[in-house]
This record gives C-alpha cells, structure tokens and sequence, in this order.
C-alpha cells in the first residue's frame, strides 16, 4: 500500500475535519458528537496508555453529572468489579479505593489496578456519596467471563444466605468441575480430549434456576440479579475453556456474545430500578469496541460488542475509537509476565494513524459519519492494536489488521504521542525512561 506522501487529499480533509483538543479535561468536542446516545462505547488502542484511560475517565465524568448515565460497564471479570461497585455506591465492602481493587490479581493487574483507574474509582466515590437518592448512584461493572470459580463461590455464597436448599443443589450441579474450578484452562483440555465429561448440562440447569428465581414478578434485587449475573458467567466461561481449543474465532465471539447479553442485562435491571432507559458508558480495547463488521477479523467470522451493541441498539449508541502514532505503553511480552515500560514504535506508513500523524493537528478528535465517511469506508488501512502484551519485533504480524474506520467507529480521538499508565504493583521490570512518566496521584480528580 502506498506510503502517505501520495495520498495528500485525505491528510488534508483529515487535517479540515480535525477538532483539536487542548488537554486531557478538554472534552466538549467529544461529548457534543456522542449526543443523546444511551449506550456508549469507548475504547482504546492499547491496555497500558495514561491518555487513553484519563480521557475515558473524564468523558465518563461528564456523562454522569450532565447526561444522567447510570452505569460504568468495563473489560473485566464480574466479580472484581462488583467489589469496586460496592465501594463506590458505599455498600457493605471496601472502604477505601486502593483495597476496593485489590481483588483484581489475575495478569493482567495493571490494566485495572493503576493510578489512572485508582483516581477515577475516588471521583466516582465522591459523586455517588453526593446523591441523595441511592437510585441515582452509578456502579461499575465488569463485563468478561474469565472469573469461573470466583463467580461459582459467589453464586454459592448467595444460595447460602438466601435459600440453604438451593445451595446444596448448586454445590452438587458445580461439583461437577471436581478440582478443575481453580483450573479452568485444564477443564477445557480434559473435555476437549475425552479425559472427562464436560459440565455443560448442569452449569445451563443452575443458570436456569437462578433466572426463574424472579418468576413472580416482580423487580429482580439487586443481590439476586448479581447472582445471576456471576451463574451467566460460569455458564459462559464453561463454554468458553472448552472452545478454546477448537479455534480463535468460536472463542473470541462466545466472549464477545457474553460480553453484550452481560452488558443488555445491566441495561434492563437497571431500566427497570429507575423506571427509564438506563444509560451506560462501556470502557474495552478498540478491538471489542470498533465494529468487526468493517474489519478483517469479521471477514474471517469474528464478530464482536460494538457490533452486537449496534444491533440491539439501532441510532440509540455511540462507538469511539482512540488511536496513537508513539510514545510508550505498559505491557507484558507474553503471556502471565510481569508488566513492562515500551515504547511504541512510530506507526506505519500504510496505517490511519499514520495518516492521523501526518495532518499535523497532534491530538484530536476526528467525526466519522459526515465527510469522512466515504473515503474511509472505501480505503482500506491497517489498524493497530496492542493488547496486554506488545511485541515491536513482530509488530506488522502481532498488532495490525485492515479496517474501514468509519464504518469500524462513529468517531476517533487521535493523541499521538502517548505515555504508559503507572500500575500500582510495578514489576522488576518496570523502569520508566523519564520522571514525566510519574502520574500525580490524585490527577485529575482530586483536589
């Protein structure tokens, strides 16, 4: 694909459409395009970046406190993120932020125990005890389903203190993972090579219990909805570690599907509580949130929740995608290793970020739906994406894939040049090049 020099009609309409953005607080642009949306997504090109996650934060910031937005839905377990929802709505839990995300320990951590997350969870603390209506209180949910055993202890837990029969009947169904709860990774190679039964059928028969426990009637509360919620994952993580082997796309769309039945699940619990359409604010990589429609992965048969949340919620959400030429980035270089500080290459000449870089505005937000929209629906460029692990030396291969970006996002925010978010549990091989990579602790919520 030719190098930017030879396509300078779309820097410069690029560079026209361009609304520049002064600091990370200057948001007006990006909330006036979101508009009246219900269901908002915003993403990231990275896990590890300290603009991506402080621009979310406060975008979110002003959702809640001049949109009315209910809820905070993010790429992370269910159970973890309950125990952050509890501390922020002041209910029985943690009493301070930092404990309230202790419970995020699976790799990787830094992606929700950092600084960034840390000040956004006390602002958010702040808000809600600024409510006097516990109904107008926003919670912060999780969305993925890798928390298998945490999720079936928390159903049992439940069924414990509410229907002590119930339980002795869920203990027997979700013995049935024998030790391999705590494993589930080996769950799925046992079933998947014959070595043991699977434990479809009695994960679906709790499931189903647990939703017809509100056979009556009337409004589900929020305990009870909370453990369906945690039953829905173990049904879907069961599915999910047995899949895995068979191949990345069957994977990747039953986490994506779960993903979007947790997410309209949220939406309707928490519609019915406040007697209105609830609104929520959806934080996940570019690569949930972009539609997969307009990306080689979806011509492969991935789909994924921007794509699935268009579908469920025609003219009614708002998908915005956040890219960067350079800078640095916490990540890991495999899998379940430590986080490092990396710096990102400077982005490829047959990439839209690169084209973002060359129009010279420097940090941005781009609307994709008016004179944009033609010519990149129809040109083809890569897109990168680094997930919790980044590997430059293989960079081409590892974290870009061809996409329409308009018809992917409704918008972009472009910053293009970056700097990694500071975990809270920095590794031994944590070594930021510069003091300006430090973030002030209570940046920019605190006072």
């Amino acid at each position: 694909m030719a190098g930017p020099s030879s396509n300078p009609p779309l820097v410069d309409l690029i560079r026209r459409e361009a609304r520049p953005l002064a600091g990370l607080r200057d948001v007006d642009a990006i909330v006036d395009l979101i508009g009246d949306a219900q269901v908002v997504l915003l993403g990231e090109a990275t896990h590890g970046t300290h603009e991506f996650y402080l621009l979310r934060a406060e975008i979110t910031r002003r959702l809640v406190t001049e949109h009315g937005f209910d809820a905070v839905a993010v790429e992370a377990d269910w159970p973890d993120a309950l125990r952050v929802s509890r501390h922020v709505q002041g209910e029985a839990g943690p009493s301070d932020a930092a404990h309230a995300l202790s419970e995020f320990t699976r790799f990787p951590r830094w992606m929700w125990r950092n600084r960034e997350v840390l000040a956004f969870v006390q602002w958010l603390r702040r808000h809600n005890e600024s409510m006097a209506e516990a109904d107008r209180r926003v919670g912060f949910y999780g969305l993925d389903l890798y928390s298998l055993r945490r999720s079936k202890d928390a159903v049992l837990r439940y069924l414990e203190r509410t229907d002590p029969e119930a339980a002795r009947q869920a203990r027997r169904r979700y013995d049935c993972f024998d030790h391999l709860a705590d494993e589930p990774q080996l769950y799925g190679q046992a079933t998947r090579f014959g070595r043991m039964p699977d434990c479809e059928r009695e994960v679906l028969a709790q499931f189903r219990a647990l939703m017809q426990a509100d056979a009556g009637g009337s409004p589900v509360g929020d305990e009870l909805f909370y453990a369906q919620q945690n039953a829905r994952v173990v049904r879907h993580a069961e599915q999910y570690y047995r899949v895995m082997f068979e191949g990345h796309v069957e994977s990747w769309n039953l986490r994506d599907r779960h993903m979007a039945s947790t997410l309209e699940a949220l939406i309707d619990h928490l519609s019915v509580q406040r007697r209105r359409a609830a609104r929520v604010v959806v934080w996940a990589h570019n690569s949930h949130v972009g539609d997969a429609r307009a990306t080689e992965m979806g011509e492969r048969g991935e789909l994924n929740l921007g794509q699935l949340v268009r579908e469920r919620y025609p003219g009614a959400c708002f998908l915005l995608g956040f890219t960067t030429h350079t800078g640095s980035v916490a990540a890991a270089t495999d899998w379940d290793e430590p986080v490092e500080w990396k710096r990102i290459m400077p982005s490829r000449a047959d990439s839209i970020e690169r084209r973002l870089h060359d129009c010279g505005v420097g940090r941005f937000v781009l609307p994709l739906q008016g004179r944009l929209k033609e010519p990149l629906a129809t040109r083809g460029l890569l897109e990168r994406a680094i997930g919790v692990i980044y590997r430059p030396e293989t960079e081409r291969w590892s974290h870009y894939f061809g996409a329409r970006v308009s018809l992917q996002f409704d918008a972009l925010v472009h910053w293009d040049t970056t700097r990694a978010v500071t975990p809270l549990d920095p590794s031994h091989l944590w070594s930021p090049a510069a003091p300006g990579e430090e973030v002030p602790e209570t940046y920019p919520f605190g006072m």
